[in-house]
């Protein structure tokens, strides 16, 4: 099993050395590069968006009827999701959604082209395959993941104050003291620090496994099962990293 663990560490940041390398093609790159954002990032957006607002509305509601205490303030409820929302939800937890969603796209469309024998082809004309495929992917994933992260954020405050609007679970005056009160700005970093990383991990992991799917079409969905899983193992692990680092 170690054996296992080490050979597949080496393979892939060999496979990241290929990748990162200056593209052969600058046009292909810039070419590709609008498509993955799209893709990767704006196709992201609905999913986000609606997952954002019933979470913010779910757990001011929650928070709300599991801390009825007169002896609370009145911003506790707004306090508590705002925080929730911008150290973990919006990271981290969204981060293992899209693992899902991305990841195992990534996954099977390399993984295709790899038991197509597309991959193959590229090599035989010169072309660095690790380098053309991947690197847009990665970096656009990146460039978009902060920006998805900061819809939750926005989404999930929205989400919260339409319950507080259309319930009288709690007032509107008191959750709006609560999302304003004691506001540290470092969470918004700390958490778009989170989430670039977290893209590189699902993206690059993906690819590398999509890439090394040998095989058949039960391959490829065994490559887009190792995806998600390894990639969600990683962002929890880093995830406790990141938390000792820039919290402690």
């Amino acid at each position: 099993m170690l054996k296992s663990f080490f050979f597949h560490i080496g393979r892939y940041m060999q496979l990241m050395g290929r990748t990162f390398s200056l593209p052969d093609r600058w046009r292909m790159f810039w070419r590709q590069y609008p498509r993955e954002l799209e893709k990767q990032g704006l196709d992201s957006l609905p999913i986000v968006v609606i997952i954002s607002v019933f979470i913010g509305a779910i757990m001011t509601m929650q928070t709300k009827l599991n801390t009825s205490n007169p002896l609370l303030p009145v911003y506790s409820t707004g306090l508590v999701t705002r925080d929730t929302l911008l150290l973990e939800f919006s990271s981290t937890i969204m981060c293992l959604i899209l693992a899902g969603k991305v990841g195992s796209n990534i996954a099977s469309e390399i993984g295709t082209m790899r038991i197509t024998e597309q991959i193959d082809a590229l090599e035989i004309m010169g072309v660095n395959s690790a380098n053309y495929l991947i690197l847009p992917k990665v970096l656009a994933f990146i460039t978009m993941m902060p920006v998805l992260v900061i819809f939750s954020m926005a989404v999930g405050l929205i989400g919260g104050y339409g319950l507080a609007y259309f319930s009288d679970i709690i007032t509107v005056a008191d959750y709006l003291i609560g999302i304003q009160y004691a506001f540290i700005p470092f969470y918004v970093t700390y958490s778009l620090v989170k989430s670039l990383v977290f893209a590189f991990i699902i993206s690059s992991v993906a690819s590398y496994y999509g890439y090394f799917a040998y095989g058949g079409a039960l391959d490829v969905g065994k490559a887009s099962t190792n995806a998600v899983v390894h990639s969600s193992v990683l962002i929890l692990f880093f995830n406790l990293m990141l938390t000792q680092l820039m919290l402690n």
